[in-house]
């Protein structure tokens, strides 16, 4: 009779305990949760690449055990996140939650997804938008210029790959001038850039939409990279007043409300 409050106590122990030890690792500030930090990005990367390359390695006997192991270490890393963060019901919320979700759906079911493969390479998107991200690597930039810059970057490369993958993915098969991987990609970024050389160029009122679609978002992310590159150096510094978190590295009042800042600098 008394054995299963005991069992039932213990349990109870191990959920905490392993719960503080994610929070620990995932939100924490020691050494060893920046090094599991690091890891976790290190292998973010490794399956970005992955991502990138999947229409060269896609039918190579490989590639589906490579997509199922990559599909198990992307739901253990949600379920470990989801269990540390503070609130379940504000980490489902995030878009960035939603947009990884729908990314490991196209991996446990690469069948059913084959056709929305290619907006794996979201992933990118969501790794340099992520908390998580500047948390662990952002840490030691105080400027708020290189945060934004890779941002920028991160948008336009993602969008490039994106874009790359829908075309090959729409037209691949249907268009002769569209081969492969590699003409979807040459089509991308010569109508990206507005180049337009004209070689290869979408058949239809659709192909039109797609060749005005990728311009106009393609000159719209060009110029978002190059403002986060001219604009002026500011630090993460909050007001403590109004909270204004951005502030130019010699401020002494904030642009906001006016209150007395004491920014440290490393002077």
């Amino acid at each position: 009779m008394k054995t299963r409050p005991a069992h039932r106590h213990s349990t109870q122990r191990l959920r905490v305990g392993l719960r503080a030890r994610l929070r620990a690792l995932y939100h924490g500030h020691s050494h060893e949760a920046v090094r599991f930090r690091l890891s976790v990005i290190a292998l973010d990367i490794l399956i970005i690449g992955f991502f990138i390359g999947g229409p060269f390695l896609r039918g190579t006997p490989l590639y589906l055990p490579v997509d199922y192991a990559i599909a198990a270490l992307l739901a253990l890393d949600l379920g470990a996140r989801a269990y540390a963060f503070p609130s379940r019901r504000r980490w489902i919320r995030q878009p960035i939650v939603w947009v990884d979700l729908f990314i490991l759906a196209t991996l446990l079911l690469p069948q059913w997804f084959y056709a929305f493969a290619f907006l794996r390479v979201l992933r990118l998107w969501t790794l340099f938008h992520s908390e998580f991200f500047w948390r662990t690597i952002g840490r030691r930039f105080n400027e708020s210029r290189w945060e934004d810059v890779a941002k920028s970057l991160a948008n336009l490369v993602t969008f490039v790959f994106v874009m790359t993958g829908f075309v090959y993915a729409v037209f691949g098969r249907r268009h002769p001038d569209v081969n492969g991987y590699v003409d979807a990609l040459y089509f991308t970024i010569s109508t990206l850039t507005t180049t337009g050389f004209g070689d290869i160029t979408l058949p239809g009122t659709a192909g039109k939409l797609i060749s005005v679609i990728t311009m106009v978002a393609g000159i719209t992310l060009f110029v978002g990279l190059a403002q986060s590159l001219m604009r002026p150096h500011k630090v993460r510094f909050p007001c403590p007043t109004c909270g204004l978190a951005r502030h130019d590295p010699d401020a002494v009042h904030c642009k906001a409300c006016g209150q007395i800042l004491n920014i440290p600098n490393a002077e």
